[in-house]
């Protein structure tokens, strides 16, 4: 597949690493930095094209005429969407996707689709960062919260501690839970993966994902850790598309405080929020944390547009006393060396896009794409098409169906019904199989399995 990367920032460099990995995809990035473009070619099994992304002679040198989608990821929302403008007006590129950041566009989805703006899918980095902090902000304890046909079932990320399960084996979960759908997916112990299998042990300070109808999800951690509090006392740091979205969705159902160092992006905030309360100052700052009693907080959350300011002032409300410090973190690096330290999560943008742009790309109706562990592991969502002669899985047990080694089927959603998923689990057509796969590298072989025959 020849796909067309538009932007060689941190979206787009991650687009472009995750896409050459895949055997089958030619990528070609464009950028108007030739020296960020000869750091990706020593990096990537990529090609490179310097130039605006928008001009219609950089896309035909780029080999907009041959490909089959253009990702337009450059930080002008303007430059993304003209981009697809001329993609589709000169090249007829069959699929576009862009990367729309302004609420002014967002909003309006008349904006786009068949009779609007050459777009068939833009993705909101800040919308879906907003929405990613906002689940996990409502399941107290959770590393990682993952949606899946329609929320319907949740991919749940959990470190064990104290629970009734830790130092139990897997089998016992269906013990203590009788009436509960659950299906552990993978268990990390000092960074390596465990298989989940029955005679698994779980131990204390286990990174446990498991599956589970949304209904279930407390009743299951209760299970793998103490119950946590439900967070009620939120405070922001950083007043940007991400800070205010998220104190917009949190200020009706909790008690928020925003913090904001710009006094300008203070006030608009202030005018435009109903009951959270906006702080001038610097998050950064002993004296006015402990001034808005951060001891008490029960979630402190950084997402300013500088990830070393979110470290430090994470770090700083952890030792005060906050009760669970999170960061937005760009890069990679800083992730690795975040998981150490004090700080309870590290938020990367890049991951939580990607899971969303992937779905739009790959094939064999994959509908949902989210990357586990910092991409080295992923879960998607496959929609079955076809009947037992056109189909590699309608009318098969998923003990016989032949997955890759390291993936697995986890449940089964089948209209309103979710099914987790065991050895004679019977697939039908039109069903939405979840499957986790601890090695992306096996992607390929797993989307090829939910293709249609054509014979």
């Amino acid at each position: 597949m020849k796909i067309l990367i538009l932007g060689a920032g941190q979206v787009g460099r991650t687009a472009a690493r995750h896409l050459s990995r895949e055997e089958a995809n030619e990528v070609t990035v464009v950028d108007v930095n030739e020296d960020a473009l000869r750091d990706l070619q020593d990096r990537l099994d990529v090609r490179t094209v310097a130039g605006n992304a928008a001009h219609p002679t950089v896309l035909e040198a780029a080999g907009a005429a041959e490909a089959e989608i253009i990702v337009a990821l450059t930080s002008s929302d303007e430059v993304n969407v003209m981009a697809c403008e001329v993609a589709f007006t000169l090249f007829r590129t069959p699929t576009k996707i862009a990367r729309i950041r302004a609420a002014e566009y967002t909003s309006r989805p008349a904006l786009f689709g068949s009779e609007g703006l050459a777009v068939d899918v833009f993705i909101s980095p800040e919308q879906l960062v907003t929405e990613y902090v906002e689940r996990l902000i409502q399941h107290p304890g959770t590393l990682q919260v993952l949606d899946f046909a329609d929320g319907k079932v949740r991919l749940i990320g959990v470190r064990a501690s104290g629970g009734l399960l830790v130092g139990q084996s897997l089998r016992e979960l269906a013990r203590h839970l009788p009436k509960v759908q659950v299906r552990v997916v993978a268990i990390y112990r000092d960074g390596r993966g465990l298989p989940p299998e029955g005679d698994t042990v779980i131990e204390d300070g286990d990174e446990v994902f498991f599956l589970a109808a949304r209904e279930d999800i407390r009743r299951v951690m209760s299970e793998l850790r103490h119950a946590d509090e439900p967070a009620r006392r939120i405070l922001i740091a950083g007043g940007g598309n991400i800070g205010f979205r998220l104190a917009k969705r949190l200020e009706k159902h909790n008690q928020v405080k925003l913090i904001e160092r710009d006094a300008g992006r203070a006030r608009r905030a202030s005018e435009q929020l109903e009951s959270a309360i906006v702080l001038h100052g610097d998050a950064a700052d002993e004296e006015l944390l402990i001034e808005e009693n951060i001891d008490s907080a029960d979630v402190f959350a950084a997402v300013t547009n500088s990830e070393e300011a979110n470290i430090l002032s994470a770090m700083l409300a952890k030792r005060l006393g906050a009760h669970k410090v999170m960061a937005l973190i760009n890069k990679p690096s800083y992730t690795e060396l975040v998981e150490s330290s004090p700080i309870d999560i590290a938020i990367s943008p890049q991951t939580i896009t990607i899971g969303s742009l992937l779905a739009h790309v790959r094939r064999g109706d994959v509908v949902r794409v989210h990357a586990v562990k910092r991409g080295a592991a992923e879960a998607l969502e496959a929609i079955v098409h076809g009947d037992e002669r056109s189909s590699r899985v309608v009318g098969r047990m998923v003990a016989d169906i032949p997955l890759p080694e390291g993936a697995s089927i986890g449940a089964v959603v089948r209209g309103d019904e979710v099914i987790m998923a065991h050895h004679d689990t019977l697939v039908r057509a039109d069903d939405h199989v979840i499957l986790f796969l601890a090695d992306r590298r096996h992607l390929e072989a797993v989307e090829r399995l939910f293709l249609r025959s054509t014979r």
